[in-house]
Parts: C-alpha cells; structure tokens; sequence
C-alpha cells in the first residue's frame, strides 16, 4: 500500500482557497484528478489551472452546496465526464450575522450556517452515494476543533461541525463495507477566513497559547491527512475524525 492516488478523482467542495485550495493541489500532487467546486468561476479557473500543471485532468465548475438540485446536476457532470472515487466536503461559512452570545444570533444567520456547513456536506454526500459505491470509494468531511469541543461566541458553527462529525459517523455505518467515511478537525489555520485573528495580537497569542504547538498551521499540514485518509493507507479507517489541531484538543 502506497499513498498515491493516480487514476482517481477527486471532488473537493469550497476548493477556491484556503484548506480546499491546499487539499486539492495535495491530491493532484498524488497523482489524483480533481474538481475544485466554489460559487466563484474565477476562483475556480485559478486552481483548475494550478491542478493541470500538476499533469492531472481538472474541469471547472461552479456550485453552491446549499442548493441541492444544483449539487445535483454538478455531481452528475463530474461523473459522467471523470467518474468520483473521492469527494471532501469542506465547503464553510462563519458569518458575522452567526458570531455573538446566544440571544444577539440571528435566525437567519444560524439557519444560512447550517445550510452550507451541514446541509450542503449532506446534499453532496447525497449526490455522489451511487458513484462512490460504483468506485469503492471515499467521503472525508472537514469539520473542526469546533466540533470536538465547544467555543465561545461561534454556536451555530460549533453546531453544524459537531453535527458533521455526527453525519461521518452515521454514513460510515450505512455505507460500509463499500464507501469510507472519514473527517478531519483542523484547528486554527493561516488562511484568509482567520486574517483578523492572526493580526490582532491579544487573540493570536491566546489561540497560540491554547494550542500546545504554539502557532496556527499552514493549509498544507492539513493537506497531507487528508490524502493519507483518501489513500489505500487507510483501507481499514472509517467513521473516524482524525484532529489535526496542534495539540488543541489534548488539553
């Protein structure tokens, strides 16, 4: 067994930036084909370029998670044109209409995080369930620390993202023996999303204090698990979250 991916495809939802960006090149770097999906079409060209100088075959698509008949239709042209044996489910929203104390969040803003975070992760799983069986193939969720542990002021995302880990551990039994199922918690990464964390001073040293590693991660350090998890190394892992966090939750 061997951590090389050639001749599959992977399907990697919010892969425009950040994590999905590195998760996407990390699988073309295997040997994987891979469609990043995002809202954004140049935001796509940019990595599909990137995937194809890596010798492997890309498409661009555009889709949002939180609308399923769309999911849909893009799951299909991705089959149809590549096939799946791969999909990660890390598309991700924290708005400020969801941030605060429990009484100042807005309907809408819980209700528009679970419909990205939970309900589109759903919504592709759903979308690709007949392709990964046909490939016996692999789902891997990306959640987060926030979904082992609780954090303050950010409950309608700490909900969905425990609820992902709760969803990776039900569609593991339902779709075992044929389909792993896995998740990935990564802690606090160096990405645009966290840009006012990392420069306001006060919260990046207490977010590096808390994690014993002492320092967010880089996009490629959460890369590398997850091409491990979608690789013939982790034949007998399934319905696990693995953390990638720094240390975060050890404490």
């Amino acid at each position: 067994m061997e951590l090389d991916l050639t001749g599959k495809t992977a399907v990697v939802t919010g892969g425009s930036r950040g994590i999905g960006r590195a998760i996407a090149l990390g699988f073309a770097k295997a040997g994987a084909n891979v469609v990043p999906l995002s809202r954004t079409e140049s935001a796509v060209e940019n990595v599909v370029e990137s995937v194809r100088e890596r010798g492997v075959e890309s498409r661009v698509e555009t889709v949002d998670v939180a609308d399923s008949d769309a999911v849909e239709a893009c799951f299909g042209r991705v089959d149809d044109d590549l096939g799946i044996d791969i999909v990660v489910n890390n598309a991700g929203i924290n708005p400020d209409a969801a941030l605060g104390t429990p009484e100042s969040v807005s309907d809408e803003g819980f209700e528009q995080v679970m419909d990205v975070n939970l309900q589109g992760a759903f919504a592709c799983a759903r979308a690709a369930e007949s392709s990964l069986k046909a490939s016996n193939g692999t789902l891997l969720n990306v959640a987060s620390v926030g979904g082992l542990v609780g954090l303050p002021r950010q409950h309608p995302y700490v909900a969905s993202k425990h609820g992902l880990v709760g969803l990776t551990k039900s569609l593991a039994l339902d779709w075992a023996p044929d389909v792993r199922v896995n998740c990935l918690a990564p802690g606090y990464v160096a990405t645009e999303l966290t840009t006012e964390l990392q420069e306001n001073e006060k919260l990046r040293r207490s977010i590096e204090e808390r994690t014993p590693l002492d320092r967010f991660a880089e996009p490629e350090e959460v890369a590398g698990p997850a091409v491990f998890l979608a690789s013939d190394l982790a034949t007998y892992a399934t319905g696990a979250t693995l953390a990638v966090d720094g240390g975060w939750t050890a404490r």
